[in-house]
């Protein structure tokens, strides 16, 4: 069944809070895809991966996107398109591009830390999980940042390449579950926002006998104000976010994984 994002939003989790708990997306870093499935939302994140990002941007706008096929997708794990060929191995008129997997993270940095352990800490910049180097590290590394990269978490967005490291081109892909063995290996330059029981509902297989594609894909700064969606993601950095994330360790206990953390949204009242 076809979900619109006004019915996507009404199945959002959200928590009491105040205004101040919630942020609107950025227009120029938001993606959406009209697919076959639903409306997807991707906050992408620039701060993690400025060349992938400008890549997907530019491909959108390109229309290159329009009516790809989901050519790969495996249960527990991805949805992989963005091939012009609806096959793996598929490339844009564009050179590759070099890897971005990972990124400074300096101090002061608008960053979330919710664990902080004694060999790295993981937290989150927007609705992006991350995960860096430990403080002992960071105290060496002040000058440049401490090292960071994205963490694959279910609804993360990276780009596929090639056997080689510097082979992302055009192809992209969406976590349908965790799989952090992917990290530091694949640059991550986003997360879905709204629509991941959308991603978790397209159509398995290598390839998929009946193949869902993306019908369109946008960027919200170039869609009418009216036809952008309207929703808020909850701050990070605010008190509720801290209230979520205290339930969330008290269900985990030790267990406590930044990819037990969905980051809610609501509907922009």
């Amino acid at each position: 069944m076809i979900r619109t994002i006004a019915a996507v939003l009404a199945l959002t989790f959200a928590l009491p809070a105040q205004a101040a708990d919630w942020r609107r997306l950025d227009p120029e870093n938001t993606l959406v895809i009209e697919s076959s499935k639903g409306v997807v939302v991707v906050e992408m994140r620039p701060d993690f991966a400025p060349k992938a990002v400008e890549r997907v941007k530019l491909l959108t706008r390109e229309g290159l996107y329009d009516g790809l096929q989901f050519h790969r997708v495996i249960e527990h794990f991805v949805d992989q398109t963005g091939n012009p060929n609806n096959k793996d191995g598929g490339v844009s008129r564009h050179p590759d591009l070099p890897p971005e997997f990972t990124f400074r993270l300096k101090s002061g940095a608008p960053a979330k830390v919710v664990v902080n352990a004694s060999d790295s800490v993981a937290g989150f910049i927007g609705s992006a999980p991350f995960e860096a180097a430990s403080d002992l590290e960071a105290q060496r590394d002040a000058a440049l940042g401490r090292r960071a990269w994205g963490a694959y978490c279910p609804g993360v967005a990276g780009m596929g390449r090639q056997a080689g490291e510097g082979t992302a081109n055009s192809e992209i892909f969406f976590m349908r579950a965790a799989s952090r063995r992917l990290d530091r290996a694949y640059t991550v330059w986003g997360r879905a926002v709204i629509g991941l029981d959308v991603l978790r509902a397209v159509a398995v297989g290598e390839p998929p006998a009946s193949p869902d594609v993306m019908r369109k894909v946008r960027v919200a700064a170039d869609l009418p104000a009216a036809e952008r969606p309207k929703i808020e993601v909850m701050d990070e950095r605010g008190a509720a976010f801290a209230a979520l994330v205290d339930k969330v360790r008290r269900d985990k206990g030790a267990d406590l994984s930044i990819c037990d953390i969905e980051i809610p949204t609501r509907p922009i009242p």
